[in-house]
């Protein structure tokens, strides 16, 4: 198709939503309690529905009273009856395809069912309002002539009881239609193999002679494949293997300790990254604007949000607000209620605003993935931003990292501890070290405190992770590739103490 053509079309599908995101950047408050209602009214013959009253109830208020905050474990039996093929349990429509999701905080999978509603009016449209934000912010792009390489997930699509599981991405792929699959590379089969280690020179055999114009995965996958692209062909940089390169949408986990790594094999200062807010539960946000990192929270996918400030977060007086509630700079974490009938479910992240007009956001973390040991409340979005910081004054570069307490032991002080696995190591770790240090008590005043005169924390202990550690610990858990995540930040010692038998 000429690339006149697809670009005028995209225009027509961005005018037409335009007006439909106008109206909830203008009215947020109003879209999102219709939102809820209509939600209520087409659940309310469900098993929950009944339970719960939803044909009474006609407020946020009464919603926030009469239905409890649930999590994964609360809803696990009736998602395993779903799973079996049972219906009207939690949503009226047949649950067919529920996304795999083994996270990092435990062995065990999640299974987080998509409906055929969340499918298309959240997963499906996101995407397109994806590119077509993206055209409206670059209206000379030249994506289009080209192809995009994606990065799914590493799990085939398993089916049982009628219905199926798998990586979200997998199920995405799965579902999208056959005309989508002549714009993507690499081709479904490949996207779809269960064996990272095969798949990895399967997708660089497939890509490397396409005219690829964008790029779509996990930022810490995804550099893994471009490294091996760049390994197998030769070059120096991307733009020598894919002249028309234009964009990179990335997400999944933070970018800040990839950025330097991303900048050396993609060095055009007119190069592009869209970083989404995407999770098995939905999509929740995405970048708007051209080279700015807040996130545009996207407030008509059928997903209804709350958020409960993380300073009272499991505690007595932990309670969830509206977004007309929020506050700018306070960290939050994520409650959803969905059009795949997950009710004031806890999605595990936290996000900090950064505009309530329109409604902005960056992810700050994990609710489970924070240290706060001894009341210094370091939260993953402090650490990658100290580490970014760092990584620039000592001229090195970071793979990946993860970071535990030391406890008190008698009248010794505690600390942290941390295992990097560095692609350029620092020439003098101990400047490394203190430059860490002093930039997370720049950016966060409890841990300042807890360091002053090592009143509570003495210095971080740093270890220097061999070549492949955090690689082989996945590995060894059956978490290679797709959206399998380090664990970054813990207030136990778990995955640290294996790290260090590892190394």
């Amino acid at each position: 198709m000429p690339i006149p053509l697809v670009n005028s079309i995209a225009s027509w599908f961005l005018k037409k939503r335009i007006h439909q995101m106008e109206l909830f950047l203008k009215y947020p408050s109003e879209v999102q309690n219709e939102l809820l209602k209509n939600l209520l009214i087409k659940a309310k013959s469900t098993e929950f529905g009944k339970r719960y009253n939803f044909s009474e109830i006609n407020s946020y208020e009464t919603f926030r009273e009469r239905i409890p905050i649930q999590t994964y474990e609360d809803y696990q039996a009736c998602i395993e009856r779903s799973r079996r093929g049972e219906v009207n349990i939690f949503w009226p429509t047949p649950i067919k395809w529920f996304a795999k999701s083994s996270g990092t905080t435990n062995a065990k999978s999640k299974f987080i069912p998509v409906s055929q509603d969340s499918l298309m009016d959240c997963h499906f449209a996101a995407g397109k309002d994806l590119l077509c934000i993206y055209l409206n912010n670059n209206p000379q792009s030249q994506m289009f002539t080209g192809k995009s390489l994606r990065l799914g997930g590493s799990k085939e699509i398993y089916r049982e009881n009628g219905t199926a599981y798998g990586d979200l991405s997998a199920i995405l792929i799965d579902n999208l239609p056959f005309w989508a699959e002549f714009s993507s590379t690499p081709s479904n089969e490949v996207s779809l193999m269960h064996d990272w280690e095969v798949k990895m020179p399967a997708i660089v055999n497939e890509t490397i002679d396409e005219n690829v114009t964008s790029l779509a995965g996990v930022p810490s996958w995804m550099l893994v494949l471009l490294n091996n692209v760049l390994e197998t062909t030769g070059h120096e940089n991307l733009f020598e293997v894919w002249p028309q390169l234009e964009v990179y949408f990335h997400g999944g986990v933070s970018f800040e300790p990839y950025a330097l790594q991303y900048q050396k094999i993609l060095p055009q200062e007119n190069f592009r990254f869209y970083e989404i807010y995407n999770a098995s539960e939905g999509f929740f946000a995405c970048q708007d604007q051209n080279d700015q990192k807040d996130l545009l929270l996207m407030l008509d996918y059928g997903i209804f949000y709350e958020f409960i400030p993380m300073d009272s977060y499991g505690t007595e007086e932990e309670q969830a607000i509206p977004l007309a509630e929020v506050e700018v700079g306070k960290n939050y974490a994520v409650v959803i209620t969905t059009n795949a009938g997950l009710w004031r479910y806890k999605v595990g992240d936290t996000v900090r605003f950064t505009s309530t007009n329109p409604y902005r956001i960056r992810v700050s973390g994990r609710t489970k993935h924070h240290i706060n040991v001894f009341g210094e409340e370091l939260i993953i979005e402090n650490a990658e931003t100290a580490l970014k910081k760092v990584s620039l004054v000592t001229n090195c570069e970071i793979v990946d990292y993860t970071v535990a307490p030391i406890f008190m032991k008698g009248r010794e002080k505690g600390s942290h501890e941390w295992m990097i696995e560095f692609k350029t190591p620092p020439k003098d770790f101990e400047k490394f070290r203190n430059q860490l240090d002093l930039a997370l008590q720049e950016i966060n005043s409890d841990y300042e405190a807890k360091r002053y005169n090592n009143m509570t924390l003495n210095k971080p202990t740093i270890h220097q992770a061999r070549e492949n550690l955090f690689y082989d610990w996945l590995k060894k858990h059956n978490k290679v590739g797709g959206q399998h995540k380090v664990p970054r930040l813990s207030n136990s010692r778990s995955y640290l103490e294996e790290l260090l038998k590892m190394n």
